[in-house]
């Protein structure tokens, strides 16, 4: 697909404008952050590059090693990084810090989170031809993974992974309700109840539950698995301003309906959360585990016999919940070129070398390092590998994305629905009804 090549900065706005949009579309005012490590490194010669991001703890110290892997690597380029807590405080800063002229050289946003950032000049875009002079471009990446960097035909953001919603199973579990293949792979499974078939097998093992997964208080859970058999369904969620949101509401009951089918208590807890669906999965009560791929690392540390795959196609087509760390230029008025070519190095560097971050569960998005025979060896890694061929991001708006409100106002409508207090058509009305609200409001960000 061609696009547009537009190097330089993003769209004009006002400063005035720009301030008091990013604090509404954050959800308030909120003071000017405190900046570190942004000085220019002392050493003559040496590029100095203001790094922010929201990768902590496992994340965290991966990130940590790969950007010393980049330092030593290119020699002349320094980056400091900044950490900030993952969410609301994280996008409040970077966006106050974008808008008042003070934004770090390169950043991580979530790809679903940039819909409503880049119209409002939050971002400038990335140059296609340097991007193509450091390796990176089109045919480096997967569509689907390309396709969402872009803005009105203009690239806001390059993928460093995708993280989809998987499925993680108890091997040893597995094997003794003889739900496995001769490979080692779950049995297939394509239809609702013959998944809780296979579910009610690994129960009779475990004497608990089949199935783990969480849901109470955690909005972006239950959107997880939600949004997942909805696209299953072949179904969209069209959310555009100015408009009612438009959606296939028989996929969603249907989706709603077999979603509180597994919360039977026999199946999987009636109201567990996701800290409690880990360490029921990890103490080897249930056969299975839904959850992100971020969860590789937690439970390699607990030493549970596991595999894992991406979620069965249930509903007719393959779909799965994803997003992806994307790195994006947060505005900068009048950019070093010195330092702006030198973000495009240490990004595209970083890329090239994101078999450490696969380590973390995250699935590289970088073709190269994907199609690397060490790649295959990299397990359970491999063994989900193909859902970045079905990820589905959220629908873009300018309030959906991860760390976004847009899943707790699911939370709202839906957590009742799971309890049995609410009736699934009743609870997707409500948040239906929540979302034309937003819908009618213009993004604060360019109004």
């Amino acid at each position: 697909m061609t696009r547009s090549r537009q190097p330089g900065g993003g769209p004009g706005f006002s400063r005035r404008r720009m301030l008091t949009g990013a604090a509404v579309l954050l959800g308030g005012a909120f003071a000017a952050p405190a900046l570190s490590g942004c000085t220019q490194a002392a050493a003559s010669g040496v590029t100095n590059l203001s790094y922010w991001h929201l990768l902590s703890g496992g994340d965290g110290i991966t990130m940590a090693t790969l950007v010393a892997d980049v330092e030593k690597e290119l020699g002349d380029v320094s980056v400091d990084q900044t950490v900030l807590a993952w969410g609301a405080p994280y996008y409040t800063k970077l966006a106050m810090a974008a808008a008042g002229g003070r934004a770090p050289d390169i950043a991580i946003m979530h790809a679903s989170r940039v819909t409503g950032w880049a119209p409002g000049g939050l971002l400038d875009p990335w140059d296609l031809d340097l991007l193509a002079e450091f390796g990176v471009s089109e045919d480096t990446f997967k569509p689907r993974i390309w396709e969402k960097g872009f803005t009105d035909d203009t690239l806001y953001s390059v993928a460093l992974d995708s993280h989809p919603f998987i499925t993680f199973f108890n091997t040893e579990v597995a094997d003794k309700a003889g739900v496995l293949k001769s490979d080692g792979t779950l049995i297939d499974t394509s239809t609702p109840d013959e998944f809780i078939d296979m579910a009610l097998e690994m129960q009779a093992v475990t004497g608990q539950h089949g199935l783990s997964w969480g849901y109470l208080n955690d909005g972006a859970q239950l959107w997880r698995l939600f949004y997942t058999f909805y696209k299953q369904h072949g179904a969209d969620m069209v959310l555009e301003t100015g408009k009612p949101a438009q959606f296939d509401e028989d996929a969603a009951i249907e989706s709603l309906e077999f979603m509180t089918k597994l919360v039977d208590g026999t199946v999987a807890a009636t109201n567990s959360d996701i800290n409690n669906g880990i360490a029921e999965f990890a103490g080897g009560k249930s056969g299975m585990l839904f959850s992100g791929v971020w969860e590789l690392r937690t439970l390699q540390d607990a030493g549970v016999p596991f595999d894992a795959t991406t979620i069965p196609t249930l509903f007719g087509t393959p779909a799965v919940y994803a997003d992806s760390h994307a790195f994006v230029l947060p505005h900068q008025s009048n950019p070093d070129e010195t330092k702006r070519r030198a973000a495009y190095e240490f990004m595209s560097t970083l890329l090239k070398g994101s078999i450490k971050w696969a380590g973390a569960g995250h699935i590289p998005a970088y073709l190269p390092v994907i199609d690397d025979p060490a790649y295959a060896e990299l397990l359970p890694q491999a063994h989900y590998a193909d859902a970045a061929d079905l990820i589905n991001y959220d629908p873009p708006a300018w309030f959906t994305g991860s760390g976004s409100d847009f899943q707790n106002y699911f939370l709202d409508a839906i957590q009742g629905v799971m309890l049995g207090g609410t009736t699934p058509q009743a609870g997707f009305a409500s948040f239906i009804s929540r979302i034309d609200t937003l819908l009618s409001k213009p993004n604060p960000v360019t109004a």
